[in-house]
């Protein structure tokens, strides 16, 4: 008989700006603050998790099995097994999936799940194995390459994007529209504090040694809604996408801790 499965803490860090206040803390960091602080908010110890899956999409240079590290870094113990999941664009949502099947199962009864990426620090790649004796040497951008372009028709995202909107009606007016009011609601929400509960603060260290607290996101204070319908396309001339409507490139990490209701109840916790 399959078990219930309940959630019972979802945090987030501040999601950063590409080049942005987050853009020196790297995935795997971001991963291990949020990790820690979907424990922390509900106060159980790392000993009581089962198992943990993060995505990570870009993974290039972080090191051997991303979610383990920030797993560990995030003070789980490293008998408990942790899998990094690579789904392009749903990453996050694919490890709560597996989690919520593991605990329906009996495979598990609490479970860590979520996603991580620091897209401004996805470096660029030089394939320097063989020799190369004469002549210049291209380098291949990995957030492009193995981020935002689709491999079977070597297309950026964002030309299949103007693709999209052409054959699904979406005029460059409900592009806009639909971003003006995404940010006008993300901007709305934090003066209102409906953030506050979900986002834990990260710190980081500026340049001169001072340390500073991140508590918001950045990107929806960037925007001039006076510009966005002046925008240019940003891929195809006659296309829909600009640099305002499309997806913005940006750094973060989300937890989620998902539990067996009997656990839950044994734990004394209370579901989302």
């Amino acid at each position: 008989m399959n078990k219930d499965v309940v959630i019972v803490s979802a945090v987030r860090t501040p999601i950063g700006s590409f080049l942005g206040s987050l853009s020196n803390v790297s995935a795997v960091d971001l991963g291990a603050i949020a990790i820690s602080g979907s424990l922390n908010k509900i106060n159980i110890s790392p000993e009581v998790v089962d198992e943990v899956l993060f995505g990570n999409v870009v993974q290039a240079g972080l090191g051997q099995a991303p979610a383990r590290q920030a797993a560990i870094k995030a003070g789980i113990p490293n008998s408990v097994p942790c899998t990094t999941i690579n789904k392009v664009c749903s990453s996050g949502m694919k490890s709560v999936m597996l989690a919520a099947q593991s605990i329906s199962l009996g495979i598990n009864d609490v479970v860590v799940a979520g996603g991580m990426e620091n897209m401004s620090q996805i470096p660029h790649y030089i394939n320097l194995r063989k020799p190369h004796k004469y002549g210049d040497k291209a380098m291949l951008d990995g957030l492009q390459h193995d981020g935002l372009t689709d491999v079977y028709c070597n297309q950026a995202m964002g030309v299949l994007g103007d693709k999209c909107a052409s054959e699904y009606k979406f005029s460059r007016e409900d592009q806009d529209n639909y971003a003006i009011q995404s940010y006008k609601r993300a901007s709305n929400a934090w003066k209102e504090n409906k953030f506050k509960e979900e986002v834990i603060p990260v710190e980081i260290t500026l340049r001169n040694g001072k340390k500073v607290i991140i508590e918001e996101d950045e990107e929806f204070k960037n925007i001039n809604f006076d510009k966005v319908s002046q925008l240019k396309p940003a891929f195809a001339k006659d296309g829909t996408v600009t640099a305002a409507n499309a997806s913005t490139l940006s750094d973060g990490a989300s937890a989620i801790v998902l539990m067996s209701k009997e656990k839950c109840s044994e734990l004394n916790l209370t579901p989302i």
